[in-house]
């Protein structure tokens, strides 16, 4: 199995590269976000893959770094999702955003990717919520705080306070966040508008 490559370009497709390994000419199939960040024709570049064996066929498919890779096998885990709609969803969203889209069940941003009804989305973020704070860049108590607002088992001044940011117009994950940045920063008894005030400073930010 090829778990890496070092090569020269040697030409671009639609949706691949060819990477020159010593007069071997390797066909990469990458995100959009992946070939916009690949050099020039003639110039060394450096891929992690992905090697997908079939009876009639072996495809590569290369990635910026082995976190990438890691989200394209994760994506795959989830039903309905296959090699094509992960790197459309990795072609929309870096790695850290869509953890963080993952880990504060952000449906949208996932539905953001071509080809990603609502039902797949929902999928994403509910079969991969346990895995994406590993990922995200963002505090896990945040990520839980959110998950227990949509779950509806937040306190109730916690909740009123992301209801109330939410009909003020913010995202419901953004809400979330912040809201739960005020719990962290004012303490679990602080009452729904102390939290609404320090969510707004928050996401004034």
């Amino acid at each position: 199995m090829i778990g890496k490559l070092k090569g020269v370009v040697d030409s671009y497709g639609e949706d691949c590269v060819v990477i020159d390994v010593h007069g071997v000419g390797y066909v990469v199939h990458c995100s959009t976000r992946t070939l916009q960040a690949l050099p020039a024709v003639g110039e060394l570049a450096t891929l992690s893959i992905e090697t997908h064996v079939r009876e009639d066929q072996i495809r590569l498919f290369g990635f910026q770094s082995d976190v990438e890779r890691e989200w394209f096998r994760l994506l795959q885990t989830v039903q309905g999702v296959g090699t094509k709609v992960a790197l459309a969803v990795l072609s929309t969203l870096p790695p850290a955003d869509l953890a963080n889209a993952v880990a504060l069940r952000d449906k949208a941003m996932v539905a953001r990717a071509p080809g990603v009804g609502p039902k797949v989305a929902e999928r994403i973020v509910t079969e991969l919520k346990d895995k994406a704070p590993a990922y995200a860049d963002i505090d896990p108590a945040v990520a839980r705080l959110s998950g227990a607002v949509e779950d509806r088992r937040a306190p109730q001044a916690v909740a009123d306070a992301v209801s109330a940011l939410v009909n003020l117009g913010y995202g419901q994950p953004q809400a979330a966040a912040a809201v739960a940045a005020a719990v962290k920063s004012a303490g679990d008894g602080a009452d729904a508008a102390k939290l609404i005030r320090l969510g707004l400073k928050e996401l004034a930010r």
